[in-house]
């Protein structure tokens, strides 16, 4: 099995786990923060949407930029949890189209992702800000690191859901 779809069978799996997550909860309990510094389950889905779209559609797709990170961790509400899962998927479309049109030779290539310096530094506590708006990873590089970050985020989600939910049983069809 080839890198590109061994990297969208994970991250499938871990949509999943998110839409059954986001299935369970209200809008309510998707937005909720359980401290004004965490995230909602609603901001982790907006972030793993932006992350997945800059990476593998605008990237690698070459599809116009489109993010604006700082949003997705300040918005507080007004997507509701369906629509949220309806975006995931839509992005999920379009990176598959694109993953699946990979060969292995294109594993090495250099894949150039842009972003906005002035979101981008809001975002970061550092001692310096950022003076490029892009970076380069070769792609092998790249659908691994976006399929870990993907999965990292995907357990957030499924725990803050069992905290919401205090329920005995699974929720994502496994016992962890």
């Amino acid at each position: 099995m080839k890198l590109n779809d061994i990297v969208l069978n994970e991250m499938n799996k871990q949509l999943k786990r998110i839409e059954a997550c986001l299935h369970l909860l209200s809008d309510e309990q998707v937005w909720h923060r359980f401290k004004p510094n965490m995230n909602s389950i609603g901001n982790l889905c907006m972030h793993l949407a932006g992350n997945e779209y800059q990476h593998f559609v605008s990237g690698i797709g070459k599809a116009p930029f489109n993010r604006t990170r700082s949003e997705e961790f300040s918005m507080n509400r007004g997507i509701p949890g369906k629509e949220l899962a309806e975006l995931l998927k839509d992005v999920r479309r379009q990176s598959s189209s694109i993953l699946e049109a990979m060969t292995e030779r294109d594993l090495k290539t250099s894949i150039t992702v842009h972003f906005s310096i002035d979101d981008w530094n809001k975002m970061m506590v550092r001692p310096a800000f950022e003076t490029n708006s892009n970076y380069s990873r070769d792609l092998e590089t790249m659908l691994i690191q976006v399929c870990e970050h993907y999965s990292y985020h995907s357990g957030q989600v499924v725990i803050l859901t069992k905290l919401l939910m205090d329920r005995e049983d699974n929720i994502t069809g496994t016992f962890h």
